[in-house]
């Protein structure tokens, strides 16, 4: 063989070893993407549990106030008051957390 022969194979060899160092890039760059998408639907999934929790709650509350108060000023203050003492119990676990 020639050198010319194997000049042409080096660089067969270089320009597919290039495409294969671009696909190798170009995966990593879809996988970081996905790493994060995921990152990112892990965080609204917890902003959901956390909105399911609080509308529980809320619907809890609702139902208590209306098995212990008769008129609706009554109902509409002890809600108001359940919720701010429910706050406050939040505030005291989320402090022990850390």
């Amino acid at each position: 063989m020639s050198d010319q022969s194997y000049l042409q194979q080096i660089q067969s060899i270089e320009g597919k070893v290039h495409q294969l160092v671009q696909q190798y890039q170009a995966g990593q760059e879809r996988l970081q993407a996905a790493h994060q998408e995921i990152a990112r639907l892990q965080q609204v999934i917890q902003e959901k549990d956390a909105e399911i929790k609080n509308f529980q709650n809320q619907d809890n509350i609702s139902k208590i106030v209306q098995t212990i108060a008769v008129d609706t000023t009554n109902s509409t203050e002890l809600k108001l008051k359940i919720n701010e003492y429910l706050r406050e119990i939040d505030k005291c676990i989320a402090y022990l957390k850390e």
